[in-house]
């Protein structure tokens, strides 16, 4: 005789027979418990959001948009391959080797940049070539290359946003331009 024939109607089942059942049951309700308080906890933000809508609370009201950029998001940079240029002769033959990285508004400006870029590159190296060792060498003169670099980017890009360039005024850096550029930063600086 088998043990299942041996097991007599009435006896106690053996492990796993009720139990299964009960833990099922346990579950079914541990699920529908949860997706309640899903539900509960999703209907409460919309009506406290709806509650401060109506109410004209200011601290839900989408941020002004500020002079640059979109408020709160990351920063789009745009790397520039390096350039190498001879600098205009002062004391024998010197040389410039600059990395940069511009900031732009939006992902929009970047991928602008990318299309205009051989345009770009040839405005800067013409820039850097006709510079001087002396005029460069140091931070103020070097920050004074940044904004010219900055106002040369932003006079080639105005063709992409179908703005027009606004002109440099003589003695003035580029700085003063507006344009989707923001700023222009070095990464390397050589000058031999």
């Amino acid at each position: 005789m088998s043990k299942a024939a041996a097991i007599k109607p009435g006896a106690a089942p053996a492990e796993g027979g009720e139990a299964p059942k009960k833990k099922g049951k346990l579950l079914v309700i541990i699920i529908a418990a949860v997706v309640l308080l899903v539900a509960a906890g999703g209907a409460a933000m919309i009506f406290m959001s709806k509650k401060h809508a109506a109410e004209g609370d200011e601290e839900d009201a989408p941020p002004a948009k500020e002079a640059r950029g979109t408020p709160g998001a990351p920063p789009v940079f745009v790397h520039l391959e390096p350039f190498t240029v001879n600098l205009q002769p002062e004391h024998g033959e010197q040389y410039l080797q600059v990395i940069a990285v511009m900031r732009v508004e939006d992902a929009k400006v970047s991928d602008a940049t990318k299309q205009y870029m051989p345009e770009l590159r040839h405005r800067v190296l013409m820039l850097l070539s006709r510079k001087k060792a002396s005029e460069i060498s140091g931070p103020d003169g070097r920050e004074t290359l940044a904004d010219e670099i900055r106002g040369e980017a932003n006079e080639v890009l105005s063709a992409a946003f179908h703005k027009p360039a606004k002109k440099k005024r003589k003695g003035k850096a580029a700085a003063d331009d507006e344009g989707p550029v923001e700023s222009v930063f070095f990464t390397s600086f050589i000058i031999q």
